[in-house]
């Protein structure tokens, strides 16, 4: 039990020792996506937030324990494909608060220019935080900036040639991984799944009083630029 309960974050996502039968872990009737990879089930007893859950239900039966499977899975997905997001990166060269600032500025549309405080606002970060991202990018030669017409302090950033190359390159390879590692659930459970999350999300940030979060995957409440 208390091993279980330490390595929760370890053990997530193992699919068991080399040579494993995988049909032996797919209860039947499950969903056989058109990839023809059936998706890896856990047996309930084994899993860590099942264990989590079990235990705290024998330890003190008046506590709630409804929310672990939800919340411990979303946090140690989040773990997951943050990690796996920021090693993508890490090889195509290029920083998580980077790709964020370009992919925004990608996403606007030709000319690809946005003012600071539309980037700020598109970004979920301070006005502080921009300003240091566009600064690196500038010296990287992967935008500009000029000031607005007829708006003496705001400041347009626009992405460069290299820039635009950069994001053109890294948005693919990020997005068909990130597509790779959720496709075994089939397109119809992706459909469902990313609805229930739009569903959850929403009533959490009416019930936070709070508009939304930056990009998972960076340290801290920051994370890796989304395609």
């Amino acid at each position: 039990m208390r091993t279980s309960e330490r390595n929760d974050h370890q053990m997530v996502g193992d699919e068991g020792s080399a040579g494993d039968d995988a049909s032996a872990r797919t209860p039947s009737g499950a969903d056989v996506p058109e990839t023809g990879r059936p998706a890896r089930v856990r047996p309930a007893g084994d899993d860590p937030a099942d264990v989590i859950a079990a235990a705290w239900s024998r330890e003190r039966p008046q506590t709630p324990v409804d929310s672990i499977g939800v919340v411990t899975r979303i946090w140690q997905l989040a773990k997951h494909f943050g990690d796996d997001r920021r090693r993508v990166l890490a090889e195509a060269g290029v920083d998580p608060a980077t790709l964020d600032l370009l992919s925004a500025l990608r996403r606007s549309g030709p000319p690809y220019t946005m003012s600071t405080r539309d980037l700020a606002a598109r970004s979920l970060v301070t006005a502080g935080a921009i300003s240091q991202r566009v600064a690196r990018a500038e010296r990287e030669e992967l935008v500009m900036r000029r000031p607005a017409p007829g708006r003496s302090r705001a400041v347009l950033v626009e992405l460069t040639e290299a820039g635009h190359e950069l994001v053109e390159r890294t948005v693919d390879r990020v997005l068909a991984r990130e597509a790779q590692l959720v496709e075994s659930l089939g397109s119809e459970r992706r459909e469902a799944l990313a609805e229930l999350l739009r569903e959850l999300l929403v009533d959490v940030q009416e019930q936070l009083n709070v508009q939304g979060v930056s990009h998972v995957g960076h340290e801290g409440i920051e994370h890796p630029g989304q395609g």
